[in-house]
Formats: C-alpha cells, sequence, structure tokens
C-alpha cells in the first residue's frame, strides 16, 4: 500500500515558515499580493478567494481587482502596468482563464517578470531552461517540494510527465531533469500510454481527465503525483489517477483533494516572500 503524500500538511509547515519569515524581516511594511480577477467564473472566484485568504493567515497584505468580463484589454493592461510600478506589491497574479477577447500571453507578458509570483512570464521560463531558475511555476514547484520531503532521490531515476502544458507539464520536466532524472513527457497523442508509464519510477499526470492513469500504468514502487483536479460522475472533486487501484501498487501517491493544490498555494505565496524579502525596504 502506497505512503500518502500530504500536501496538506507539508503545506501547513510551509506557510508557517513563511510567516516566521515575514515577522522577523523587520521591513517597515508586509509583502504585498495583487490578484486580478475578471468575469464571474466561480471556480476561479473560489481559487481567488483561498489564495487570498491564506496570504492573509500568513500576513501578506492583499491587494484585489475584480474586473467585468467585458472589460477591454487595454484597461486590464493599465491596471498592470500600475502594479508593477507599486513597490508596496511584490507579486501579481492574473487569474486564468482570461475572457475570449483577451490576449493570454499579451496579459502574462505585461506582468513584471520580477513580480510573476506564478512563474509564467517568458523569462522566468526561459531562465528555467537554462538552469538558472528565478521564479518557478508553482505547481511544479510544489511538486518538487512534495517529493523532497518524503526524501526521495531522483537522481538516475526515470521520470514520466503526462502532460506538456506551460503551466505545469513543461517546467515540471525541466525541474526533473535538473535533479538528474531521466525524463519522458507524453501528451494527448502518445501512443500506447501504458507502455511508457509501466517503465516510470516517478509518474506526474497533469492533464484533467478522470482515471486517465490506472493500475495498469504504474509499475510495482513507483511514485505516482497527481495533478488533475476533475469532478466525476457523482461530482466528487477527483484526480487524473485511480487512486484506489494505484495506490495498492504505488509507493507514494498523492490524493486528490489535498496533495498537490494546497502546495501550489504555498508556493504562491513562497514566490511572494522570496520576492520581498530580496527588495531593499
Amino acid at each position: 500500500m502506497a505512503h500518502l503524500m500530504d500536501g496538506k500538511a507539508l503545506a501547513s509547515r510551509v506557510l508557517a515558515e513563511l510567516k516566521q519569515s515575514i515577522n522577523v524581516s523587520r521591513k517597515p511594511r508586509p509583502p504585498g499580493l495583487a490578484t486580478i480577477l475578471v468575469g464571474d467564473d466561480q471556480a476561479s472566484r473560489i481559487y481567488v478567494a483561498n489564495k487570498r485568504k491564506k496570504a492573509q493567515e500568513v500576513g501578506i497584505e492583499s491587494f484585489h481587482y475584480e474586473l467585468l468580463v467585458s472589460t477591454p484589454e487595454a484597461d486590464l493592461l493599465r491596471l498592470i502596468d500600475e502594479l508593477n510600478g507599486n513597490p508596496a506589491v511584490n507579486g501579481i497574479l492574473v487569474q486564468l482563464p482570461l475572457p475570449k477577447h483577451m490576449n493570454e500571453a499579451r496579459v502574462l507578458e505585461a506582468v513584471d517578470a520580477k513580480k510573476d509570483v506564478d512563474g509564467f512570464h517568458p523569462l522566468n521560463l526561459g531562465y528555467l531552461m537554462r538552469g538558472d531558475p528565478h521564479i518557478v511555476a508553482c505547481t511544479p514547484l510544489g511538486v518538487m517540494h512534495l517529493i523532497a520531503s518524503v526524501g526521495y532521490e531522483l537522481r538516475g531515476k526515470h521520470a514520466v510527465v503526462v502532460g506538456r502544458s506551460t503551466i505545469v507539464g513543461k517546467p515540471m520536466a525541466l525541474l526533473l531533469l535538473q535533479k538528474d532524472a531521466t525524463v519522458t513527457m507524453c501528451h494527448q497523442y502518445t501512443k500506447n500510454l501504458a507502455s511508457i508509464t509501466k517503465q516510470a519510477d516517478v509518474v506526474v499526470c497533469a492533464v484533467g481527465k478522470v482515471n486517465l492513469l490506472n493500475r495498469s500504468h504504474i509499475k510495482e514502487g513507483a511514485m505516482v503525483i497527481d495533478v488533475g483536479i476533475n469532478r466525476d460522475a457523482q461530482n466528487r472533486v477527483v484526480g487524473d489517477v485511480d487512486f484506489h487501484n494505484v495506490e495498492k501498487v504505488a509507493s507514494y501517491i498523492t490524493p486528490v483533494p489535498g496533495g498537490v493544490g494546497p502546495m501550489t498555494i504555498a508556493m504562491l505565496l513562497k514566490n511572494t516572500v522570496d520576492n520581498y524579502l530580496r527588495t531593499a525596504t
């Protein structure tokens, strides 16, 4: 039976450390995180509310902006420019997805790379690519903390990443490579997926499809990291992995919910506090 990788407990420890770091910094102001929500998507609203709540618990000042779904892109870009120049703001988060009339890439690139606590800016992705990470995307960074928390040695291991998004899959592969794992990436056009994942010592799945991976995809003793968040036929929150069957063969596994999700928020706040501690005032 697999060892459960408790992201909720680990995130709580990270947040306690961040709070302590802020308290001992003795700076004249607290760190600041700006969140921007465009439109009325309920899932996005819940995500932002959770992030703001955790930020305030740690001692991060929250600057929150809600824009109508009909807001012109130019207005959003002006707001981002103002926040880029605001010294009280150490991190800027633009909640995705954006309305269809907005160019997501242009909006994300408008955020100052030094305040891009999501790690989505092309400069930050480029630094990661060359092996000199500045600010790293929160979900892959959270996964790396989870792996480190159980003392797992990645050097020489075969890691398979299922999913190739810029938010999770690609930065995840780069972070695993930096720890000297041998990395294979799979995606929706990969043929015979099980034949590849079955070879892996570590499987990270970030696709968004219920039960994409089952027991036949996982070799005995593998570590399984489930990044997916879905609703099943009973409207329960589940991941991409058939948890109850896979946990019988895996050595380590993350639950959904309570695995990677809490770590994503913890890493967002860590990126914000790290930015804050780097500033002179």
